[in-house]
């Protein structure tokens, strides 16, 4: 894809669509939960994207071969990035609110920032290391009743380890990506393989845990499988690998501190969130981060 049909496309706008995609994904896996298993779902999810981006990739001649090298590190990135990742985060879900997830997970831009300096020897920029502490702090004021409910749960601890595995497998995964990207195989050939050794994996940790096969007709699960695994899996993916090449892990990571602002708003439309003087201060500490992380970045990066 990436130099193909994303390269006339501004970073910020790929940016500012990824964040608007996943922003509402929190919201709509909610549909997803109750009749099937996670571990289903997620096969049922990277199974129909995976078939997706290769059936795309055909139609626009990206090339579909890789080598045996290749095929480890794309197996690699779909392991990590579209397996482990999400099943520990879907399971989490089960000692913590979503909200807490995401507080959490915006832990990837200081993994991010380390791994890329332990693999790739990628500085660690001042500006962005200030930038994803303030936009943590953000996300903290935002989360805040939630933050100071968990205290009193004895199973916080639990979920948290969960949360906080699933977020350093997922860095894992963006310097699978990073290396598979920037050795110059197409994001195309990169996705549909790695989204098909991610629902394999999937499929072996539901054999494993015995889990049953389950499916859902109604039309809130099979109409949000559909978003999530065209619009949150396929497309969006695509965005974000090209994004990694473009502006590298730890800026591209920043875009996981602003799916919580895009979900409060989504649930401001259709769960009745009440926005509070704290979760506005928490928004505007956020949003500064996220100028701070991006100044000069993606204008730089930008085609």
């Amino acid at each position: 894809m990436e130099g193909n049909s994303f390269a006339p496309v501004p970073s910020a706008v790929i940016y500012a669509i990824v964040v608007l995609i996943w922003g509402t994904t929190w919201f709509v896996i909610k549909f997803q939960l109750g009749v099937v298993a996670p571990e289903i779902s997620l096969v049922y999810r990277f199974s129909i994207a995976a078939i997706c981006v290769f059936l795309f990739a055909r139609l626009t001649g990206s090339p579909l071969g890789l080598s045996w090298r290749g095929h480890r590190f794309v197996a690699l990135q779909g392991l990590t990035l579209f397996c482990l990742n999400y099943w520990m985060t879907y399971l989490s879900t089960q000692y913590l609110t979503s909200g807490l997830v995401a507080v959490i997970f915006t832990g990837i831009i200081f993994f991010n920032l380390v791994n890329s300096r332990l693999f790739f020897g990628t500085p660690i920029e001042r500006r962005v290391l200030i930038a994803a502490g303030t936009g943590m702090a953000g996300v903290g004021l935002l989360f805040l009743p939630e933050l100071q409910a968990a205290i009193h749960d004895p199973t916080i601890a639990h979920g948290a380890l969960l949360a906080l595995a699933a977020t350093y497998v997922a860095s894992l995964g963006n310097m699978a990506a990073m290396r598979n990207t920037q050795g110059g195989l197409p994001v195309l050939t990169v996705n549909a393989y790695g989204m098909a050794y991610g629902a394999a994996g999937l499929a072996v940790i539901a054999a494993i845990r015995g889990t049953p096969i389950a499916f859902d007709p109604r039309w809130p699960y099979v109409v949000s499988l559909l978003y999530l695994s065209l619009a949150g899996t396929s497309f969006a993916f695509g965005l974000y690998l090209a994004l990694l090449k473009r502006i590298g892990a730890a800026r591209a990571a920043y875009t996981s501190v602003l799916f919580p602002v895009v979900a409060l708003i989504v649930s401001t439309m259709f769960e009745d969130y009440r926005w509070s003087l704290v979760a506005f201060t928490g928004l505007a500490v956020l949003i500064a981060g996220n100028a701070l992380a991006l100044g000069g970045g993606t204008r730089r990066a930008a085609h």
